[in-house]
């Protein structure tokens, strides 16, 4: 799952950066909320968290203009800004959540993990190809009940396939998602973590589930 983190202080946004990529994200940053608009219209975020006091373009405004351009990205405000009428403002201007800092980084995560449990339309998510099980709550992939050990960009990567299981994903769909902006997209990296997948995921064991579509990308499903 990608996430845009739109705050100006850099400490705070190199921390909240550095907390979610170890909880699997692909993480992207903007500085003040211009840039943080113009992110959030390009890319396909599922989700964006967004201070209120930003250079440029307030928190406010930039949950109006995303709003106003017709992104529907889940918003979740962190900011310092406290008061009621804040927080009513934001929420009213099409928020989806409202966290005050300081805050406690376990309930950040929490407050993540319901919003795009909401956004996917389900309250617990769990995915399910044949044998293949992916519980993206507790972090755990199971084949045939053995436990699967994945390093944290290849769980996200298994994620994301798991999450359109039957889609044809390209490269570039797969490296919007699954890594962030400052990526290289010009090496091999896809390929080879899709590689590492299959050697735990796939071999000595049927049905083969992660499939190649020469010159267009990668799919994951059962094949009859």
């Amino acid at each position: 799952m990608r996430i845009l983190v739109v705050e100006d202080e850099e400490k705070v946004a190199s921390f909240i950066r550095k907390g979610l990529v170890e909880e699997r994200y692909a993480v992207d940053v903007a500085h003040d909320g211009q840039e943080g608009v113009e992110l959030a219209a390009l890319n396909p975020y599922d989700l964006v968290v967004l201070d209120l006091m930003l250079p440029k373009l307030d928190g406010f405004r930039v949950i109006q203009r995303l709003r106003e351009d017709a992104v529907d990205t889940p918003i979740l405000v962190l900011t310092a800004k406290d008061s009621v009428g804040d927080k009513v403002r934001g929420l009213d201007l099409g928020a989806d959540d409202y966290l005050t800092k300081p805050f406690a980084f376990e309930e950040l995560l929490a407050r993540i993990r319901a919003l795009l449990r909401r956004g996917g339309g389900n309250a617990a998510p769990v995915f399910q190809v044949a044998d293949l099980v992916l519980d993206p709550a507790a972090r755990t992939v199971t084949r045939g009940g053995d436990k699967i050990e994945l390093t944290a960009k290849e769980f996200a990567l298994l994620e994301y396939l798991m999450r359109h299981a039957g889609r044809v994903l390209t490269r570039t769909m797969i490296l919007e998602h699954v890594w962030d902006q400052s990526f290289d997209s010009y090496t091999n990296v896809i390929d080879v973590y899709v590689n590492y997948l299959r050697k735990k995921v796939d071999q000595g064991r049927e049905p083969r589930l992660i499939h190649t579509v020469r010159g267009v990308g990668y799919v994951l499903r059962e094949e009859s």
